[in-house]
């Protein structure tokens, strides 16, 4: 179910008269960190604009794709209070192009609105503001504090494992678990799972345990807001139908994701009895040049584990075969497993390609587990894989 609902139609004289003058470079940093919501192929016209109010001394940005929505804000000198919608992208590609120093924005009649800046003069036309779609308001009650690098790791170590079948609806977004003193992130596509917790993080507000499911759209804006914050913490909240973070003066609010998420306590790993610890940076190069020999379609490599060594392999009727080897302590019995190599490529990105991992392994029809080996690391994080017939 959207998030949005049609506004009524405001009286015309709203935002009739709105000018304002702003830094180009405060604007475009602001329509840069919500362009990416707009829609470019919508069939609904008033999707591809921004909102613009100004009061005070602000002016709000907004822009949603009914899915979602972003709302950001800019200090301005606002000579007439009031809004106007403008085409995002022609917005954004135009201030971009024009050099830093002030910038007047006046609305002019038909919705035309006027754009100044040194010698440049611009007329963009608009379209009516009562015609956009009603953003809901951040909730003032149940509100929880979340530190930004937490939320940050948690999302780059899930977001890669999320499905792409819009037919598997619940694994279409990453599952948050909050509790008074950890937060953790699962996804899952089906043939792999991906689980990150951090424990000793106190949450206010948190009694027993949250779960919310984030859709991959909003993960991916999140993502963005996080990584362009200079703020420790954000603010989480949601109602019956609607997730917000609060990002410093930015605002991100998405649908929720319904729909049961699968349990993934049942698929984790008991009894994997036969491991290896390698090297991150080892293991990827190696699997990066052996990859370039599995089946284009599978992606498929071979693992074979036996004494002190780990042996990766892979071969095609097309391109031919290759194999590498890598010494680590091993002495349990030969083990083989195949897997999709782009599948252990994403974990290993996750991590950066540093430190060293852990691969854990039953049987060659039993999921492997591989996880960083590190006893004092500030997140447990645990990725498993289902095996390949090859």
């Amino acid at each position: 179910m959207p998030i949005i609902e049609t506004e009524v139609e405001k009286p015309a004289a709203q935002g009739a008269a709105m000018e304002i003058t702003v830094s180009r470079q405060d604007l475009l940093k602001e329509l840069t960190a919500t362009q990416s919501v707009v829609e470019r192929k919508t069939t609904i016209p008033i999707l591809s604009n921004f909102l613009l109010e100004a009061e005070g001394e602000n002016l709000a940005i907004t822009a949603t794709d009914l899915d979602q929505a972003i709302r950001t804000s800019a200090a301005v000198k606002v000579k007439k209070p009031g809004s106007c919608t403008i085409p995002a992208r022609k917005l954004y590609d135009y201030i971009k192009l024009l050099p830093d120093g002030e910038i007047s924005i006046k609305l002019l009649e038909n919705h035309w609105v006027q754009i100044r800046s040194g010698r440049s003069n611009t007329k963009i036309v608009g379209m009516a503001r009562a015609n956009y779609p009603q953003i809901p308001e951040f909730p003032s009650i149940a509100v929880t504090s979340v530190a930004v690098p937490a939320l940050r790791t948690l999302i780059t170590r899930t977001i890669f494992a999320i499905s792409n079948e819009e037919s598997r609806y619940t694994l279409n977004g990453a599952l948050l678990i909050l509790k008074a003193e950890s937060l953790a992130m699962v996804a899952t596509d089906g043939h792999r799972l991906s689980f990150v917790e951090k424990p000793g993080e106190a949450l206010d507000g948190i009694s027993g345990e949250k779960r919310v499911l984030i859709p991959r759209k909003a993960l991916q804006e999140l993502q963005q807001l996080l990584s362009n914050t200079d703020a420790e913490k954000f603010e989480f909240a949601d109602d019956e139908h609607t997730l917000f973070f609060r990002v410093g003066h930015r605002t991100l609010s998405s649908r929720k994701l319904s729909g049961q998420f699968p349990n993934f306590e049942a698929v984790m790993p008991r009894d994997n009895n036969k491991s290896a610890v390698v090297r991150s940076s080892e293991l990827s190069s190696a699997i990066q040049r052996v990859a370039q020999f599995a089946d284009e379609r599978s992606g498929a490599i071979r693992l074979r584990l036996e004494a002190n060594e780990l042996r990766i392999s892979a071969n095609s009727t097309e391109s031919g075969e290759s194999e590498d080897t890598i010494d680590t302590p091993y002495s349990s019995d030969p083990i083989v497993v195949g897997f999709n190599s782009s599948y252990i490529i994403d974990f290993l990105k996750a991590l950066n390609n540093e430190g060293e991992v852990r691969l854990e392994f039953k049987d060659s029809q039993s999921a492997g587990q591989m996880r960083p080996e590190d006893p004092d690391a500030e997140y447990k994080y645990r990725y498993v894989l289902m095996p390949m017939r090859i």
